[in-house]
This record gives structure tokens, sequence and C-alpha cells, in this order.
């Protein structure tokens, strides 16, 4: 199921500088969440397994069954949202995994995945939205109002936007020293640009979801792209010191104006 990734050079010295241990590796199959005996087997690859679990009490009653799943002690690696490279340190050393569907990602980008996972890796972050934000998820919850695949949504954008504040000076600083991954991340940031300024608009003539419009613009965070209102609040220093706490009040405030 699990195989060792060879590394470009560019590629293999951003792991060398934040995450140097960790183990990279292809999945011969697409998923959201791995089945817990497929996940088991990275046990054969690393040197031991130190499932993650949370409190019961810091998720609403209908919370996805997944979500739950993630917060009990089952070895749980991958969620929805997670998109096609995903991480954890669930592992010792930790491990960075490449889904199936990464062999029609273009190269470039697939890449700048890899280097992002590893600066994230290097980082001491939460690896998901939930022990991002505790016993504030629930909080979180009353706020959204929207039911529990919408909290879900906002919850995981509201996360990225947070790791993206403190990853983005790192891709900056590829310029010179790997300019390729440098303008793969550039590239990307450039694809979601074109879009963000007409977001509210969206939103408000019901041609795109709250929620939805919430993971665009918190995407464009790590790419330190201009956010029109309420998203910009979210490009601060204040989100990036006070996270959660943050994080909530900024749901607060925006979802009890929408419904005035």
């Amino acid at each position: 199921m699990f195989s060792q990734r060879s590394l470009p050079e560019d590629l293999s010295a951003v792991r060398d500088e934040h995450a140097p241990d960790c183990l990279v590796l292809d999945v011969d199959a697409d998923f959201e969440t791995l089945p817990p005996a497929s996940a088991e087997e990275l046990g054969l690859l690393a040197d031991s397994l130190s499932p993650a679990s949370y409190p019961s009490e810091w998720l609403p009653e209908d919370a996805p069954a997944l979500l739950k799943q993630y917060a009990s002690g089952t070895f749980t690696v991958g969620m929805p949202g997670d998109g096609t490279v995903v991480w954890t340190r669930q592992t010792t050393p930790p491990t960075v995994l490449a889904k199936k569907r990464a062999e029609g990602t273009p190269e470039e980008f697939l890449d700048f995945l890899f280097a992002e996972a590893f600066v994230q890796v290097g980082l001491d972050v939460p690896e998901h939205a939930l022990p991002f934000f505790g016993a504030r998820y629930r909080d979180l919850d009353d706020a959204v109002g929207l039911g529990p695949v919408a909290l879900y949504q906002v919850a995981g954008a509201l996360y990225e936007a947070w790791v993206g504040l403190q990853t983005r000076g790192a891709f900056r600083s590829w310029e010179t020293d790997h300019p390729r991954l440098y303008d793969a991340w550039a590239d990307a940031g450039e694809r979601l640009s074109g879009r963000l300024p007409g977001l509210p608009g969206e939103v408000a003539r019901g041609e795109t979801e709250f929620a939805a419009a919430t993971e665009y613009a918190c995407s464009a965070v790590k790419h330190g792209l201009d956010l029109p209102a309420p998203f910009d609040a979210l490009d601060t220093a204040a989100y990036r010191d006070h996270g959660a706490d943050y994080a909530v009040r900024w749901a607060e405030k925006t979802f009890a104006q929408l419904r005035e």
C-alpha cells in the first residue's frame, strides 16, 4: 500500500530544513481517511505509532462520524478536505503521504504541496482543525449555526488560514534558494486571485454558500493575497497570535451580521 518516494534536490533540501527525519510515502489508493487496517501498516515503516485522541466533549452531538472517529483512539490518518498530500505526527518519525491522485497532479505544483507539508510538519501546529479549536469547537458551532457539515468546512478553512499565516514567510524565502518551488507557490496564488474580489457578491446573490466562500478565501491566506471583507480580518497578526479564540470571535461577529 505504501512505497518510499524519492525527492528532487530542491524538495529534499526543504525537507532537510523543516522535517529532516520524516517519512515520505506514496499511497496506492485515494482516500479521505485511510482504513484503520491500512493505517496500521504504517507501523511497519515508522519506528512507532502514537494515535491521537481528543475529549468527546469537544464535539457537538451531530458531529460527522469521521470526526468522531478522529477524536477517538482509533488511529486515523487523513480527513475530508485534506487534499492530495497529507501529513501526520502520529507516527515517529512524522509521515507525509501522497494519495493516488497525485499521479495526475502537475509536477511543480505537487512538489510545492510536499514542500508545504514539510514546512507544516516543522511547525508546532496541530494537524487538524479539531485540536486547533479544542473545546472552542462547540463555541464555533454556536456561532456558525449552519449544521455539522458547514461547521466542519468553516472550521477547516479557519484552521488553514491560521496555518497559512505561519507558513507563507517560508514560501516567500524560496525565491532565491528554491525558485522552482517559489514559482509554483506564486502560480497557485495567481490562480486564486481572480475570484477573490467577487466572493462577497457571490454569497449575497446566493451563488456560493458562505462556508464554501470561507474555504476559498482562507486558502488564499498562505499566498498573501488581498482578501475582501469579512475575510480580510483573518489576515492579521492578531489571528496568528490568538488562534482559535480570535477565530470564534470572528465567526460570532460575521455570522451575526449575515443574519441581520
